[in-house]
């Protein structure tokens, strides 16, 4: 009866242990236990074989078992299907096993070892969904900061706080060499580069002690790329727990690696930002130069009886380095200028805003003569770079003779298209504006008869290309004058303006162009 007792109290046990959910391996204890009880051993040790190779599942007892089984040791063995028993007698013990009991016991130990693995994956898998969701939560809070400023904080801030690191540091790409950030708790160098002993060594995940981040004994360093392209580095060392500071895990490596995969990315954004910033402000610079450029142009023209006058100008950016200007002056007379400054944009916009300064202040309703060209060259020269220079036709009309007065500093010569069809070129006569103060200047005159027509332009009308290189050319400009002196003057600066549109058969502007006419009714 008292056995019958002891058998039910152990079932019970095995029946409870088999029930519980963390009962697995005390129940494949408990059944070892009474396997080598029921076998009359002292220790037994159970191995289970997989892919020809044996691993320990269990062991009772207090013997010292080997990992594997082998012929080096003095316990018995017992071979069963798919295991290996190694036992260690006792004075009871004999040479019969219940392969039953044996086997159960094989199969519960496997099972239990396949439910630790599993228990084990399940929390690794959970731990990483908690990785992930920090890190999510993490890259949501950078990628919110378009300041660069700001990210850089958030991104070192971000950093150590996952990591649970003491020290932290972040680089950014500068030239050749990534180039210190901000630190957080501790110092960095100042620079990093491909030559810096141990870095290589570090970002491939090797244990590396290195003067990098001094006065630390673990560090963790991964780069941070976009695109193909190394933006910079970031840097942890000596982790953080409660038993101290020691060294990383070994997910931390590819959780720092997450993070500065959607740090690179925010960087990203933030450079784009600032880039697009700074388009929209240089854009709105540009018009505004583009507003000023357009004053400084006559908004219309003067009236004068017996002659028509008419202007055009359309530059090949945003502003543009051609000037014209047509004004009745004091004696009655009437001014006609049409300057090129070298080169385009900006820097030439701003010379054409010095000259259209000068000229007004010169000028007056003088004549443009060998002394006034000279005093404006001297002052061009006085207030521009070494390398700029103004190419100029600036002339004065007499309305009561019909005379004109010029002076061609450098600039393409003028035409004059009379009546008969016949063209005429102008003469240079001097050095463009800017290049040497002692230049000297000639003056030249004409004398415009009835239906005779005046056109000054700049070489964006001739230089104009087609997309093989071919320009418009003189020629074909005179040949369209004869063909259109007698319409309206609108309709002259139409002609030119479609003409040189279809010559460049879609092929971008390359220069300002710009056109005065001047006719004799």
């Amino acid at each position: 009866m008292q056995a019958t007792t002891k058998d039910s109290a152990t079932w019970n046990e095995l029946l409870r242990l088999a029930a519980s959910e963390s009962g697995s391996q005390p129940l494949v204890e408990r059944l070892a236990a009474r396997f080598a009880e029921s076998s009359g051993l002292s220790a037994i040790a159970l191995y289970r074989e997989t892919e020809g190779r044996a691993s320990r599942l269990l062991v009772s007892g207090s013997a010292s078992f080997p990992e594997c089984p082998s012929n080096e040791h003095d316990f018995g063995v017992h071979e069963v299907p798919g295991g290996t028993l190694l036992f260690e007698p006792s004075a009871a013990s004999t040479d019969q096993f219940d392969e039953q009991n044996l086997l159960t016991l094989l199969c519960a130990a496997q099972a239990s070892r396949l439910r630790s693995q599993l228990k084990r994956q399940n929390f690794a898998a959970n731990f990483r969904g908690v990785e992930l969701e920090s890190l999510y939560d993490v890259g949501l809070a950078i990628a919110r900061t378009l300041d660069l400023e700001e990210l850089g904080d958030e991104i070192l801030l971000r950093a150590v706080s996952l990591l649970d690191a003491r020290v932290g540091a972040l680089y950014l790409q500068d030239g050749d060499v990534f180039k210190r950030n901000r630190t957080f708790g501790g110092e960095a160098a100042e620079t990093v580069g491909p030559e810096d002993a141990g870095l290589l060594a570090l970002l491939a995940g090797e244990a590396c002690k290195t003067s990098l981040l001094p006065g630390t004994e673990h560090q963790l360093w991964v780069p941070i790329e976009g695109d193909g392209k190394r933006l910079g580095l970031l840097a942890v060392a000596d982790k953080e727990s409660r038993k101290g500071v020691g060294p990383f895990a070994d997910g931390d490596r590819r959780m720092l690696g997450l993070f500065a995969n959607q740090a690179a990315i925010a960087l990203e954004n933030a450079r784009l930002h600032l880039e697009a910033l700074e388009k929209e402000r240089l854009e709105r610079e540009l018009d505004l130069a583009a507003d000023i450029q357009r004053q400084l142009l006559p908004d219309q023209l003067p009236q004068v009886a017996g002659f028509e006058f008419a202007g055009w100008s359309r530059p090949a950016r945003h502003v543009g380095g051609d000037y014209y200007d047509v004004r009745r002056v004091d004696d009655g007379g009437v001014h006609l200028v049409l300057a090129d400054v070298s080169g385009k944009g900006m820097p030439a916009a701003l010379l054409v805003s010095t000259l259209h300064s000068a000229l007004r202040l010169l000028a007056g309703s003088r004549s443009f003569d060998e002394e006034l060209v000279g005093h404006l060259n001297r002052h061009i020269v006085a207030s521009s770079a070494s390398n700029k220079f103004i190419t100029m036709t600036a002339a004065k009309l007499d309305p009561a003779t019909g005379g004109v007065t010029f002076v061609n500093a450098g600039h393409n010569p003028p035409l004059v298209v009379r009546r008969d069809g016949s063209v005429d070129e102008l003469p240079t006569g001097g050095m463009p504006l800017g290049i040497f103060a002692g230049a000297a200047y000639q003056v030249g005159s004409i004398d415009l008869g009835s239906g005779d027509l005046l056109c000054i332009f700049s070489d964006g009308i001739t230089e104009c290309e087609t997309r093989d290189g071919e320009e418009y050319g003189d020629k074909r400009l005179a040949d369209l004058l004869r063909e259109v002196a007698a319409k309206p003057l609108p309709e002259v600066l139409s002609a030119i303006d479609q003409a040189v549109i279809d010559f460049a058969q879609g092929a971008p502007q390359g220069d300002d162009q710009t056109v005065v006419l001047l006719r004799r009714a």
